[in-house]
């Protein structure tokens, strides 16, 4: 399970096995050791012991730092993560060569068909109260197979001589799948389209905290299958960018987070934002949850039900697998709908 951490002058320290959370001499909640999978820290004037520090990191447990937008701040893991030469040698020379163009498209393809399945899956339960709506969705799903057409099309021999074009494509993709999502949210919204940071309206900032919170899935399944978080291949390298995060969310943002907040807001569940802009605590709470939820439910993968924070890692590792060289395709997750 993971362990959540809100609230200023909250102290997490170890006791007798357990991570124990306290504020004002008081125990708010503690987790046995043996059945923690993450620390997530989401407030300002947290502390945390030395102790907690070392113990997670002898026993594989990341401890993950968010601000109140869900921007992700740091991520704490064992030294001995970082020790894949092999895989991260390959990974920065794939950059250079038709490899990192091979995983740049499947990137965009994967969420190019993830937002098509999403589209289809909002559709099929429009077929017979809103019929026009469920036209209209149908068709710009189908349209992404156009916009995968045009991707495929581009030809390059090294990713920045293409990374415009390609991300042209995914944008253009982007504005016709956003303007159908606004037709599936409730209209007092009045939401003014897609926006990441700065972000102040409800639905925009649902879904940046919602994507912190699986950037941080995302980071740890990348960082566990010996890949550079830092070394991506789509989005541009800048100081400080895990630009290989941002490639391989992009495969899990509509399945993962678009799907949970969509159905939140049209289930009308109250969900809230303070004067300032940030949502408020039980809001957070309850996308922190919902999304955890959403990661151990199950899609068909090679075959299988799996739990999608499973299928996360496996994509990791097959892709570290086809930048060695003993992988012979990197293929993106695609969700059924």
């Amino acid at each position: 399970m993971d362990l959540i951490v809100e609230g200023k002058g909250s102290f997490i320290g170890k006791h007798q096995g357990r991570v124990r959370v306290t504020r004002e001499q008081k125990t708010v909640t503690e987790v046995p050791l043996i059945h923690l999978q993450h620390i997530l820290v989401m407030d300002r004037g947290v502390s945390i012991s030395s102790d907690v520090v070392q113990t997670c990191s002898e026993e594989g447990i990341p401890i993950h730092f968010l601000d109140g937008r869900g921007n992700a701040l740091a991520s704490l893991y064992s030294a001995g993560l970082i020790g894949t030469v092999l895989t991260r040698r390959a990974q920065l020379l794939a950059y250079e060569t038709t490899t990192g163009i091979s995983v740049a498209k499947a990137c965009i393809r994967g969420k190019l068909e993830n937002q098509a399945n999403l589209l289809r899956y909002m559709a099929k339960y429009r077929k017979e109260t809103e019929p026009t709506l469920h036209e209209e969705l149908m068709l710009v799903a189908l349209e992404m197979r156009d916009y995968q057409h045009q991707l495929e099309q581009l030809q390059g021999a090294q990713i920045e001589q293409i990374r415009e074009q390609m991300l042209s494509v995914e944008g253009r993709a982007a504005q016709r799948y956003w303007a159908m999502i606004a037709r599936l949210i409730p209209a007092d919204l009045s939401w003014p389209g897609r926006e990441t940071r700065g972000a102040t309206d409800l639905f925009n900032s649902l879904l940046n905290y919602g994507y912190g919170i699986l950037y941080s899935q995302v980071e740890q399944a990348i960082v566990l299958a010996g890949l550079d978080p830092y070394a991506g291949f789509l989005h541009a390298d800048r100081p400080g960018k895990p630009s290989l995060v941002l490639d391989l969310i992009e495969e899990f943002r509509q399945t993962v987070v678009d799907r949970t907040i969509i159905g939140l807001l049209n289930k009308h569940v109250a969900l809230k934002q303070q004067e300032d802009g940030l949502l408020d605590e039980a809001t957070r709470h309850k996308i922190v949850e919902k999304v955890r939820e959403r990661l151990e439910s199950s899609e068909l993968y090679e075959k299988k039900r799996q739990a999608l924070r499973f299928i996360m890692q496996q994509q990791a590792r097959h892709l570290a697998l086809f930048l060695r060289g003993e992988r012979e395709r990197y293929e993106p997750f695609e969700t059924g709908w």
